[in-house]
């Protein structure tokens, strides 16, 4: 049975650790064996630390013999994202140039699961500047979706999406500025949700500059999983405080829920873009799924939701041409560099003043959803209009980028807003996922995990039937 503890979930296997029915060390042992088994195939852990995991397994196996309390991930594997700081391992960001960086501390995310009980085994890829829809790069090479070389294992958290889903730690840390939770757990099946702003603490102790002030109110820090009940207990854990980031909101995770029936705006727009019968399908799965678990689902339209896309994502592309442009066009690659063309080209950046108001707006659309989420307090979209794309669709000029970003108008749209949006499988269509998005209200990621986990009741496990592939 130890060799297959990589298969449970997070809180499962807490739940057995607690109860002295495994050990930390057992559960490592497991998880790394897995890595060694599955990694190699989809290169989606590119630095293993797992002589640092098996220490710190033994020393929570000491811990817990001495009666001491135990934390809610106690001896839980996790991996980290290679763009966030854990002491003593390169911090690179998939740029070769930053592969001498070495974190001198951890970063929130990572301290508050270590407190947790967490066991970092690995460090996950991204792309360059852990800025595209798909995840390959020049020091580290590609990351491989498991469900087969037909999908892209998306961006930028792509090696988080694909190790989860491949058994490789029941948890996997990954962060969003535009989707970079959303499309890897889209890609590749898993659950996830990008948490709203002031959510959780975010600080890098190797930087050297500070982030715009878009990337600080756009980009959050998250976890991946198999279950929206894991995504929730790893939440839980890095919902803590850190004197860091001063713009960290101490708010409990759980919430009271509203009394009643909860009332969800259900809306299948994609505006120019076609609708694929796959993610239709999806659609209204998870709808049957949410009613049939006592929500009050209703077809509405939600407001400005195309023109808050598009100003959002012209407005990031001018804060980051300003402050990025010159690091990309130096230390990327050809690659990378084409594809910020291309975004500029389907974003063209705002500047000057322009830029400035367009900061300013966010105000206003974020007052007219907040408005509309007072009414819905729950949103059920399509992620995608279409199910995901082939590796590498990004960079394939203008059309290749307009499919895999340009459409993707619900995820962006999210982050300008600065509002809280789960990403669930709902339908597997034979060859993979389909994935759809559920927003919710300021604070109420955990509303948006028992939707999904009423979503994933209907649709069945992912990973289980991922895993069945391999006899």
């Amino acid at each position: 049975m130890t060799n297959d503890l990589w298969r449970l979930g997070a809180a499962d296997l807490a739940a057995r650790i607690a109860r002295k029915e495994v050990s930390a060390r057992e559960a490592a042992e497991s998880a790394i064996a897995r890595m060694e088994a599955a990694n190699p195939a989809l290169n989606a852990v590119v630095v293993p630390t797992a002589e640092e995991a098996m220490e710190a397994a033994a020393a929570l196996d000491e811990h817990q013999a001495k009666g001491a309390p135990l934390g809610p991930l106690h001896g839980v594997p996790v991996t980290i994202k290679i763009n966030v700081d854990q002491k003593g391992w390169p911090t690179s960001n998939g740029v070769p140039a930053f592969a001498g960086i070495i974190a001198p501390g951890d970063a929130p995310v990572v301290a508050n699961l270590r407190k947790a009980g967490a066991i970092v085994i690995g460090r996950t890829n991204t792309p360059e500047f852990s800025f595209r829809a798909d995840t390959d790069n020049p020091l580290h090479g590609r990351t491989h979706n498991p469900w087969g070389p037909h999908v892209s294992a998306g961006g930028s958290s792509g090696g988080a999406g694909a190790a989860v889903m491949a058994g490789i730690g029941a948890l996997a840390h990954g962060n969003d500025i535009g989707g970079s939770l959303r499309f890897p757990a889209a890609a590749n099946g898993a659950t996830t949700v990008k948490p709203g702003i002031g959510r959780v603490a975010a600080f890098n102790p190797s930087q050297t500059a500070e982030r715009g002030l878009l990337a600080q109110s756009m980009s959050v820090q998250g976890v991946l999983a198999r279950s929206a009940a894991d995504v929730a207990l790893g939440m839980r854990a890095l919902v803590a405080a850190d004197a860091r980031d001063p713009w960290h909101v101490a708010m409990p995770f759980d919430l009271p829920k509203p009394e009643g029936r909860i009332r969800v705006a259900f809306t299948k727009e994609t505006f120019e873009f076609p609708l694929h019968p796959d993610v239709d399908k999806a659609l209204d799965e998870a709808a049957a799924a949410l009613r049939d678990a006592g929500y009050e689902v209703v077809e509405t339209e939600a407001p400005m939701l195309r023109e808050i896309g598009h100003a959002g994502y012209r407005a990031l592309m001018g804060e980051v041409e300003a402050l990025m442009g010159p690091a990309v066009r130096k230390l990327g690659s050809e690659t990378i560099n084409a594809v910020f063309r291309t975004y500029y080209e389907l974003f063209p950046p705002y500047e000057g003043a322009e830029l400035l108001e367009m900061m300013a707006k966010r105000s206003f659309y974020a007052r007219a959803w907040n408005a509309f989420l007072a009414e819905y307090p729950l949103v059920l979209s399509p992620f995608l209009p279409q199910p995901f794309f082939a590796p590498n669709r990004d960079a394939e000029g203008v059309e290749g980028a307009r499919e895999a970003l340009g459409s993707a108008v619900w995820s962006y749209s999210m982050n300008y807003l600065g509002l809280p949006a789960g990403n669930v499988p709902a339908h597997f269509n034979g060859s993979q996922p389909i994935n759809v998005q559920i927003v919710g209200a300021r604070w109420r990621e955990d509303m948006i995990l028992d939707a999904c986990a009423a979503v994933e009741a209907r649709a069945g496990s992912m990973a289980e039937r991922l895993w069945s592939r391999e006899g």
